[in-house]
């Protein structure tokens, strides 16, 4: 009667540590569900999956990072609008780099104009202050890089052997996503 007792407790300790490996596979697909939206969509559904990308926090951030690099610039503006809702510091070294080396300037401008949000938050929480902190940082190192000579590499033409740049614009409304 022990052994079944034994056992028994061991299967369910398996099957507990086990549950969360399945759920954070879960979380990937979801996460890469909202991002396929934001980057292949520019309609009514763009802001509640950026809601709904918001809610996963940190964990959500390497999938956001990797989408910008192949993203059309429209998803790019999408998924830097994602990361402001999200308000996580992890996310400013990726700002950083775009703001100094994407291509397209309408990007650029978004990634520095959240970090100077996020650098001149008055928000008095210690969190918030730690990222204004990192925040201020990044603004210095992208302009020391720019003082540098360092930004996007751009080809006149277009980029040699590649008829476009990342992928097509998403699919939705005839709006634009203002650019400024």
């Amino acid at each position: 009667m022990s052994r079944s007792w034994s056992g028994f407790a061991t299967a369910a300790l398996l099957a507990a540590t086990l549950a969360p490996v399945g759920c954070d596979d879960s979380f990937h697909r979801d996460i890469q569900d909202e991002i396929n939206i934001l980057t292949r969509r520019n309609d009514a559904l763009v802001p509640p999956a950026t809601e709904r990308l918001a809610r996963y926090g940190r964990v959500a951030i390497p999938q956001i990072e990797t989408a910008l690099h192949t993203a059309a610039p429209t998803g790019r503006l999408h998924l830097i609008e994602a990361f402001g809702r999200l308000g996580d510091e992890e996310a400013i070294p990726v700002l950083r780099h775009f703001a100094v080396y994407d291509v397209r300037p309408q990007v650029r401008r978004a990634c520095e104009e959240l970090l100077t949000n996020w650098a001149n938050d008055g928000v008095a929480t210690t969190t918030a202050r730690h990222r204004a902190e990192r925040a201020r940082g990044a603004q210095v190192e992208i302009a020391r890089k720019r003082a540098a000579g360092e930004g996007p590499l751009v080809f006149e033409g277009g980029t040699p052997g590649a008829p476009t740049v990342g992928a097509p614009e998403p699919v939705g409304s005839d709006l634009e996503k203002t650019v400024r």
